[in-house]
């Protein structure tokens, strides 16, 4: 299934668009966004889920001397790793 989980196979040619300068895209349908719509946004960040998963004595280890920042660190090196290995 991909991501939009319809089942159905993107036809877009995404090679394509990712190729894009920014002057070629048509943004003649999007609407302005003014000051108004800045004022009335607001910041959504995604909370952080606790999940129990089991890693090497040594990594917990590495991680645990980096203090108080220790779990963001990991935090940050998973997704650094999931960045890294998303499907192009």
């Amino acid at each position: 299934m991909n991501e939009n989980g319809s089942g159905r196979t993107s036809r877009t040619n995404w090679a394509h668009v990712d190729g894009m300068a920014d002057d070629e895209i048509d943004t003649s349908e999007v609407p302005p966004l003014t000051d108004d719509f800045f004022r009335r946004a607001t910041w959504r960040k995604p909370t952080p889920v606790s999940v129990t998963i089991q890693v090497d004595p040594e990594i917990l280890a590495w991680f645990r001397v980096q203090g108080d920042v220790g779990e963001r660190r990991m935090a940050e090196a998973l997704r650094i790793y999931v960045e890294a290995h998303k499907a192009t």
